[in-house]
C-alpha cells in the first residue's frame, strides 16, 4: 500500500468518526460555548498528562509553539460557529454547510502554503455550490441563521486546514494536537465574557452529557484529529477537505436514523446533499486522470 493510499484510508476513517460530531452536538444539551470548552479541555488535559507529549512541547521553538497556538485559535472559532450552526438549525444542516470549505480552500491554500493557484480545484469545489444552495432552499426559514453561521464555519475550517498543511511537518502529530486544542480552550475561556450566555459560561455537564462529551472528546476528536495530521503529510489540504465533505453525508444519515431529522427537511435538501457527494466522488477520478501521461 502506498503512503498516499494509506493517507486516503486514514482520512476516510476520520471522516466517519467526525460524522458523529454533529449528532453528538445536537444530543448534548449544553449550548455551543460550554460544549466546545469541555470538548477541548478533556482532550488537552489528557495529552498534557503524557510525559512524551510534554517533552515534545519543551523541545519546540517558542515561535513554533505560538504558531500552533494561533492555529488552535482558528480551530476554536470554527468549532464555536459549527456547533452554533447546529444549535440554530440541526445536525444535518450544520454538517452540510462545511461542504463549502473546499471553495474557500481553493483560494486560501495557495496563499498560505505558497503553491500555485489551481483553477481546476476551484471548478471542482464550485460544483458543490449548487448542492449547498439546494440545501439552503430545503430548510425552514427559521434555520437560515444556522446556514449563515455554517458558512462562516466552512471558511474558518479552510484557513485551519491550510495552516495545518503548512506546519504539520514540524512536530509530532499528537503534540500538535495537544497544543492546538489547548490553545483553543484558552481562547474559548477568554471569549466567554464577550459572548451571550445564560448563567455560568461553563456549567458542569450532567451525567448523560458528561458521557457524551467523553465519547466526543476521545473517539471523535483526539483519535481522528491526530490521525488526520498524519494523513495530511501525504495529501493536500484541498484533497483532504473534499474528503471531509462526506462528513455531511454521514451526519445526515445518522441524524435521520437517530434524531428523525428527515421530517424537518424537504427533498431539495437531500438532492443538494447528493450533488455534494457527487463532487467528492469525482475528485479522485479527475486527479488520477490528470496524473496519467
Amino acid at each position: 500500500m502506498t503512503p498516499a493510499t494509506r493517507a486516503q484510508l486514514q482520512i476516510h476513517a476520520c471522516v466517519l468518526l467526525w460524522g458523529a460530531t454533529a449528532i453528538l452536538g445536537k444530543a448534548i444539551s449544553l449550548p455551543a460555548l460550554p460544549l466546545v470548552f469541555w470538548r477541548m479541555v478533556i482532550v488537552a488535559g489528557t495529552l498534557a498528562l503524557l510525559p512524551a507529549v510534554r517533552r515534545e512541547w519543551r523541545g519546540m521553538k517558542p515561535s513554533l509553539r505560538f504558531t500552533y497556538a494561533g492555529i488552535g485559535f482558528v480551530l476554536a472559532l470554527h468549532w464555536l460557529t459549527f456547533y452554533g450552526s447546529i444549535k440554530l438549525s440541526n445536525a444535518s444542516v450544520g454538517a452540510t454547510c462545511i461542504a463549502l470549505g473546499p471553495v474557500f480552500l481553493a483560494f486560501v491554500e495557495p496563499a498560505l502554503v505558497g503553491r500555485r493557484f489551481n483553477p481546476r480545484e476551484l471548478l471542482l469545489a464550485a460544483a458543490v455550490v449548487p448542492g449547498v444552495g439546494l440545501v439552503a432552499g430545503g430548510v425552514p426559514p427559521g434555520m437560515l441563521a444556522g446556514v449563515a453561521t455554517g458558512t462562516v464555519s466552512a471558511f474558518l475550517v479552510a484557513v485551519f486546514s491550510a495552516l495545518n498543511k503548512r506546519f504539520v511537518e514540524r512536530g509530532r502529530a499528537i503534540a500538535i494536537t495537544g497544543l492546538e486544542i489547548g490553545a483553543g480552550a484558552l481562547l474559548v475561556t477568554l471569549l466567554a465574557p464577550l459572548l451571550p450566555h445564560e448563567g455560568p459560561a461553563f456549567p458542569l455537564p450532567g451525567a448523560r452529557d458528561a458521557l457524551l462529551l467523553v465519547f466526543l472528546a476521545y473517539a471523535c476528536t483526539l483519535v481522528p484529529f491526530t490521525l488526520s495530521l498524519v494523513a495530511l503529510r501525504q495529501l493536500s489540504a484541498f484533497a483532504t477537505s473534499l474528503a471531509v465533505n462526506l462528513e455531511a453525508v454521514y451526519a445526515t444519515v445518522f441524524a435521520a436514523i437517530l434524531l428523525g431529522e428527515h421530517r424537518q427537511l424537504s427533498p431539495r435538501f437531500y438532492l443538494g446533499a447528493g450533488v455534494i457527494v457527487l463532487g467528492v466522488l469525482l475528485h479522485p477520478l479527475i486527479v488520477r486522470r490528470q496524473s496519467q501521461p
